[in-house]
């Protein structure tokens, strides 16, 4: 299928006279999306500031399909555009307008310049940047610092990937100063891209969170067909509680030793609801643990 948030992609790189470097693609991408209300893409603040993990699978797949080619100019990575087609003339009007106004308004700057504007009006997307030496002076380097997130609190909290993007998941990660995230399904394949085990535990390292998958504590995929009420959820979770959960107790032991090293980490699956997924059920026997009273419970 042909998304219309690669059209936007495909648009940027010819707007840009059909070429273009991979950092200077992700800034220019991400401010185009400041003007749109339902955004294409979502960052994460990486490396080199902020950075979109599905673009980037976009930009792999359109060159697989022969709309792109990639090269290595020196030690980056630059796209060039292969197909003939006119991509700007096929989007919104809003967006084309974005579009025309980034082109216009940083079309000349270098890539630290452009670095520089986005680090300095958007300073969330650079906390985890390892060039802010090289790019800001001192009283502006502090600001980035402050908007890391630091909490002492003593916590375990829980998180579900249903109606997020992986970046928006990773944010909410970054911004709560999870430690460690704890995958409690019994399969990590997902059909959403970027929620299936690899993808997921590169996502997390990227961004200096520790990944885990403990399968032991998850539910068959066959049990959990067919729940079309609460009830029929409360007796699938109530079941859980007295047969998987009790039968790997010490894997639920081994994710208190974890939040106990850690001080603050995540149960995820993939329901929003927490009322709807077995995650509620091992945080509540992780939360009447005696060894973790003084820790609070917070579901995202």
């Amino acid at each position: 299928m042909f998304y219309y948030r690669r059209k936007i992609l495909l648009a940027l790189i010819q707007r840009f006279n059909g070429e273009i470097l991979s950092t200077f693609l992700q800034k220019d991408l991400f401010l185009v999306t400041r003007y749109q209300k339902e955004k294409s893409y979502d960052f994460i603040p990486y490396k080199y500031g902020c950075y979109s993990l599905l673009a980037n699978q976009d930009l792999e797949v359109l060159t697989n399909l022969g709309y792109l080619e990639k090269r290595k100019k020196q030690q980056a990575t630059q796209w060039i555009l292969k197909s003939e087609d006119n991509y700007i003339q096929q989007l919104k009007p809003e967006d084309i307008s974005a579009i025309n106004h980034i082109f216009n308004t940083f079309q000349k700057y270098s890539l630290n310049e452009l670095i520089h504007y986005t680090y300095i009006n958007y300073p969330y997307w650079a906390i985890n940047s390892n060039i802010l030496d090289e790019i800001l002076n001192p009283e502006e380097k502090q600001k980035i610092i402050s908007q890391k997130k630091v909490s002492n609190l003593l916590q375990l909290f829980t998180i579900g990937y249903e109606g997020l993007t992986l970046e928006k998941y990773i944010n909410k990660l970054i911004i709560n100063d999870i430690k460690l995230l704890c995958d409690v399904r019994k399969n990590s394949y997902s059909q959403k891209w970027g929620f299936s085990k690899a993808q997921l535990k590169d996502a997390c390292e990227k961004v200096g969170i520790k990944y885990i998958h403990i399968p032991q504590l998850g539910i068959e995929s066959e049990e959990r067909q067919k729940l079309t009420s609460f009830t029929a959820y409360k007796n699938l979770f109530s079941k859980y509680e007295k047969t998987t959960l009790k039968a790997n107790w010490e894997y639920l032991l081994k994710v208190s030793e974890l939040l106990q090293n850690n001080k603050r980490i995540a149960l995820t699956c993939f329901e929003k609801d927490i009322q709807m997924c077995h995650r509620g059920v091992v945080a509540k026997a992780l939360m009447e643990l005696p060894e973790l009273k003084e820790y609070k419970l917070q579901h995202l």
